[in-house]
C-alpha cells in the first residue's frame, strides 16, 4: 500500500493503454476506445491531457484563461465532459472549462474517441482498515502561485464513507513575455470544495456529489489585444448515481444532477451577468438475455435556463437510445441507436437519430482488430442563436460522422507489460458554425454554418510497464498525424488546415519509483499547425518531477515534490495571441495519515 500510495504522490502523469471496455454511461451500453490517464497531485488541464496527441488543448491565457478540449479535430463544442459519470452542462458557450474542476480530487480521465467525451472520476475511499484518512499539502511555485489543498475521508460503518475536500490557487499570472514585458491581468484567486458519499448496497453501489467552485480573475486578452476586464465565476452543483442488479437479467443505473452556475463580466465596454440553472435524471436498465447477448434501454431528461442582462432562453433536451452487446468467442459487437430532441423556448425543435456500431475480433492471443463507426450531433449554442448583435437563428446544427479502425497489441514478460496500438481514423463534419465577419460591416462578427470539415489521421502508441520487488517504472512513446481541412465547395478556405490542429505530434513520458523515491518526465512536440493568418510556430515542452517519501511510523508520511514546467523554456501559444509560460517551478509538502 506504500508504494502505491508513494506512486500516486510522485510519479508523472502517463497514458495507460488504449482499451476496449463496457461503460454504462448515461446513455446507455457502449463499447470505448478509450485512453485512460491517471491524474497526479498538482496537476491542471494542460498537463494531464497534453500527453494525448490526438487531443488539443485550447488554453486562452494561461492562469487565468478558459480552458477547452477537442478530440480528432471536431472542435471543444462536440467534446462531452462527464464528472463521475454525470455529464457537465454549458448551454451558454457550449464548451465546459476545464479550469473550475478540481484536478487534486480526481484520480483519472477516460478519454473516449468512440464516444467523444472526456469522463473525469474521483478517487473512492477504502472501505477497510482505518476510520479516518487525510493528507494536507502546500504547494508554491513561479509567479507568486501558492496552492493548498487538504482532504478528510471517514469510514461510516462496512458499508459507508465519507470524503471532504478544500483547495485552491493564488496567483498573479505574471509570467515574463519574449519582449521582457509581463503578462498583465491574469491573476487569479480561486476556491474548490466538495464532499462525496459512497455507499455498497445489496446488488449495486450508491455515490452522492457535491461541488463548489468559485474564482475571481482578470481576463487578459489577447496580446494584440490587451484586457483589463475582470471575471467572477461561481459554480454549484450536487449529483448523485445509483447501481443496482436488480435480478441476474435485470440492472438499473439512475443519476441525477442540479446546478446553478452565475459568470460576471466587468468590462470597459459594459458588465454582463450569466446565471445558468440546470436539471438532469438519467436512467440506464440492462437486460442480460443470454450469456452472449444483452440488451440496454436509456432514457434521459433535461432542463437548462440561462438569464442574462441581454436575453433569457429556457431549453428542454430529451435522449432515448437502445444498445445491445453481442460476445462469441473471439468477435464482440455493440450497436445503438440513439434519438436527442433538443426544444427551444420560441424556436423550432431539433431531432437527430445516430446509429453507432463497435467490433472487436481477437485475431490471436493478444492481438485484436478494432473498428467503430458512429454519428455526433450538436445543437447550436444559446449565444450562437440569441446573443444580441451577434447571435444567428438560423443556424443549423452540426452533423458528423466518425470512424476508426486499427490494431492493439499487449503481453507480459515476465515483470514486463508490453502495449501497443495503431490506429487509423476519418471525421467528416458538416454545417460546422464559426464566426466570421459579416459582408456589410468586417468589424462585426456572426455565427454562420460554413460547410464541411474533413479530419484524417493515425495514432500510434507503443508502451512498457515494469513492476518487480521495489521497482516500478512506466514508458511509452505516442504519435498522432491529422490532417483536419475545410472541404466547403467555392470556400476561400477551401483545402486549408482547421486552426490549431497539429498536423504532427508527439509525446514521450517516463517514470519509476523506488523505495520512496520517485522521477518522472515528459516531453510533448506540436509541429505543422495555422490560424488564419498562416503558419504558426512548432514548439515543444520538457516537463520533469521528483521527489521522496519518508514514513513515520503509525502518524503516516511525509512527501517532498519538486516539478518543473517546460524546461527548455520554449515560447509558444496553444491560440494565437494567448503566449504560455515559459519555464516554470513549484515545490510542495504533503502530509497523509
Amino acid at each position: 500500500m506504500f508504494l502505491s500510495l508513494l506512486a500516486g504522490l510522485l510519479l508523472a502523469p502517463a497514458a495507460d493503454t488504449l482499451q476496449a471496455v463496457t461503460v454504462v454511461a448515461d446513455r446507455g451500453v457502449v463499447v470505448s476506445r478509450a485512453d485512460t490517464v491517471k491524474i497526479q497531485s498538482l496537476s491542471d488541464a494542460g498537463g494531464v491531457l497534453t500527453g494525448l496527441p490526438a487531443l488539443y488543448v485550447g488554453d486562452y491565457g494561461s492562469a487565468a484563461g478558459l480552458k477547452s478540449a477537442s478530440l480528432r479535430g471536431l472542435g471543444s463544442a462536440h467534446t462531452a465532459i462527464y464528472v463521475d459519470g454525470v455529464r457537465v452542462g454549458n448551454v451558454q458557450s457550449g464548451q465546459a472549462d476545464l479550469g473550475f474542476l478540481d484536478f487534486n480530487d480526481l484520480s483519472s480521465v477516460v478519454v473516449d474517441y468512440a464516444q467523444n467525451s472526456l469522463s473525469f472520476s474521483t478517487a473512492q475511499p477504502f472501505f477497510c482498515c482505518k476510520k479516518v484518512r487525510g493528507s494536507a499539502r502546500l504547494g508554491y511555485g513561479s509567479f507568486g502561485t501558492w496552492q493548498p489543498y487538504a482532504k478528510i475521508a471517514f469510514r461510516l460503518g462496512k458499508d459507508w464513507s465519507l470524503s471532504t475536500h478544500a483547495g485552491g490557487i493564488v496567483t498573479n499570472g505574471q509570467f515574463p513575455l519574449e519582449d521582457g514585458s509581463l503578462r498583465a491581468n491574469n491573476d487569479l484567486k480561486q476556491l474548490q470544495a466538495g464532499a462525496d458519499l459512497w455507499g455498497r448496497i445489496e446488488g449495486g453501489d450508491f455515490h452522492a456529489k457535491v461541488y463548489f467552485n468559485g474564482a475571481n480573475r482578470g481576463t487578459p486578452g489577447s496580446t494584440a489585444w490587451p484586457s483589463t476586464d475582470r471575471q467572477t465565476d461561481r459554480n454549484v452543483f450536487g449529483q448523485w448515481s445509483l447501481r443496482k442488479a436488480v435480478s441476474p437479467v435485470y440492472a438499473l443505473h439512475l443519476s441525477g444532477k442540479t446546478a446553478y452556475d452565475k459568470i460576471y463580466y466587468a468590462s470597459e465596454w459594459g458588465d454582463s451577468t450569466y446565471e445558468q440553472t440546470e436539471f438532469q435524471l438519467n436512467s440506464v436498465h440492462k437486460f442480460t438475455l443470454a450469456p452472449w447477448w444483452t440488451l440496454s434501454l436509456a432514457a434521459d431528461a433535461s432542463l437548462d435556463g440561462l438569464l442574462s442582462n441581454l436575453y433569457r432562453q429556457d431549453r428542454i433536451g430529451a435522449v432515448v437510445a437502445v444498445a445491445s452487446a453481442f460476445r462469441w468467442a473471439r468477435f464482440k459487437a455493440d450497436v445503438a441507436l440513439e434519438y436527442a430532441g433538443t426544444f427551444d423556448e420560441g424556436h423550432s425543435p431539433w431531432h437527430s437519430l445516430s446509429p453507432s456500431l463497435d467490433l472487436r475480433l481477437t485475431l490471436a492471443p493478444g492481438l485484436d482488430l478494432v473498428a467503430f463507426g458512429r454519428r455526433a450531433f450538436r445543437a447550436p449554442t444559446f449565444n450562437e442563436l440569441y446573443y444580441p448583435g451577434y447571435g444567428n437563428t438560423e443556424l443549423k446544427p452540426e452533423d458528423a460522422w466518425l470512424a476508426d479502425a486499427g490494431l492493439d497489441w499487449h503481453r507480459r514478460c515476465g515483470a514486463w507489460t508490453l502495449k501497443a496500438r495503431a490506429d487509423g481514423f476519418y471525421n467528416w463534419l458538416t454545417d460546422k458554425i464559426v464566426s466570421a465577419p459579416t459582408p456589410a460591416d468586417p468589424n462585426i462578427w456572426l455565427p454562420y454554418n460554413v460547410g464541411k470539415v474533413q479530419a484524417v489521421g493515425a495514432d500510434v502508441l507503443a508502451a512498457a510497464d515494469y513492476a518487480s520487488g521495489d521497482w516500478k517504472a512506466a514508458f511509452s512513446a505516442r504519435y498522432s498525424y491529422q490532417n483536419a481541412v475545410d472541404k466547403t465547395p467555392d470556400s476561400y478556405s477551401f483545402g486549408q488546415p482547421i486552426p490549431y490542429i497539429a498536423k504532427h505530434t508527439v509525446a514521450l513520458s517516463g517514470e519509476a519509483s523506488w523505495k520512496g523515491w520517485g522521477l518522472g518526465a515528459a516531453w510533448n512536440l506540436r509541429a505543422g499547425r495555422r490560424d488564419a493568418a498562416g503558419e504558426m510556430p512548432n514548439w515543444n515542452t520538457l516537463d520533469a518531477q521528483a521527489g521522496k517519501s519518508f514514513r513515520l511510523g503509525r502518524m503516516g508520511c511525509i512527501g517532498l515534490k519538486v516539478i518543473g514546467r517546460n524546461l527548455l523554456n520554449c515560447r509558444y501559444e496553444t491560440v494565437s495571441g494567448y503566449p504560455m509560460p515559459g519555464r516554470s517551478l513549484m515545490a510542495a509538502v504533503e502530509y497523509k495519515f
